[in-house]
């Protein structure tokens, strides 16, 4: 019921300022920095929920983001984004270690600050006023619950950026949730190699009942492997997010399922929260929950049409 009441407060608080003409009176300046490459399918979802927000708020908004998963750049566009004094930030918080100095400086320089997608469970620590977004150790859990059900015992979990605490969380939930044996591979961003890699791994490892991946991005190109093996149904895949290509393995019944955080409003709530925060001085009082949930063979055909629109 918390996550409901949260998601529908901040639904109602967008709703409400959609239809305020006063807030596209005032120039605000937003700058979002995200860790999300563009090859992702699912940070195309989140920049365009950015990018709805923007124009129902009539408001500016800078996405940024480094061109592969790099702190160090990450870091250095948080600080060039609170150099340019906007109005409000948004960031990812994948590794509060490497961005954590350069979050606390846009804080200290007076900027709100609201993460997204990653750091629910490093925000409160660095001061940032409330997290938009699913908690991801809670969500692997339910994965791997999800496969017990199934009876797996043992499986992978396959990690494109090793390294990146809400993912290695994503994992560290399954195996706890699973029960069972859980090893971690890790991969790179390119789906030739990932592909390569998964064949390998499941030659080697014949004893393998299920895969679960942490991204379209690894969930497609383990597709493409389980096919090209003929392992669709002898060994069960689940991954976290959508993207049409999952939608429609799902549908063809050639997944378990997807965990979905509904990044669209990781993208859209904290470009209107902030709006808001700067007109009226508004903030939730607790984090909003966004995922997850969950899109299975018996729903996916619901969740496909808003797929095509780039909101699921």
């Amino acid at each position: 019921m918390k996550i409901i009441s949260r998601t529908i407060a901040a639904a109602a608080l967008a709703t409400a300022a959609i239809a305020s003409p006063a807030l596209a009176q005032e120039d605000i300046r937003i700058v979002v920095v995200s860790h999300g490459q563009a090859s992702d399918p699912f940070w195309s979802v989140v920049k365009n929920g950015v990018d709805t927000a923007q124009a129902d708020m009539g408001v500016t908004v800078e996405y940024l983001a480094p061109d592969t998963f790099n702190m160090v750049r990450m870091a250095q566009l948080i600080d060039a984004a609170v150099a340019s004094a906007p109005d409000g930030l948004v960031v990812s918080i994948p590794d509060a270690d490497a961005l954590g100095a350069s979050i606390r400086d846009a804080i200290a320089s007076g900027i709100p600050v609201i993460s997204m997608n990653s750091g629910s469970d490093v925000r409160k620590g660095l001061g940032v006023s409330v997290h938009v977004g699913q908690t991801e150790y809670e969500a692997g859990v339910g994965g791997g619950e999800r496969m017990a059900a199934a009876g797996v015992s043992k499986a992978i979990c396959i990690n494109q950026e090793v390294g990146n605490v809400a993912l290695d969380l994503r994992c560290q939930g399954f195996t706890d949730g699973l029960g069972g044996s859980v090893e971690v591979l890790a991969v790179s961003m390119d789906p030739t190699e990932i592909r390569n890699q998964v064949i390998a791994y499941l030659t080697r490892n014949q004893d393998t009942e299920a895969v679960l991946t942490l991204g379209p991005s690894a969930a497609e190109p383990t597709l493409a492997a389980l096919e090209e093996e003929g392992l669709i149904g002898s060994i069960k895949l689940g991954t976290f997010d959508l993207s049409p290509t999952v939608l429609q393995a799902l549908d063809a019944g050639q997944m378990e399922f997807a965990i979905d955080q509904q990044q669209f409003m990781q993208g859209y709530l904290p470009v209107v929260l902030l709006t808001l925060n700067h007109k009226y001085g508004l903030m939730p009082g607790a984090d909003v929950l966004t995922g997850p949930g969950f899109v299975t063979p018996a729903n996916a055909a619901q969740v496909i049409e808003l797929s095509a629109q780039g909101i699921r």
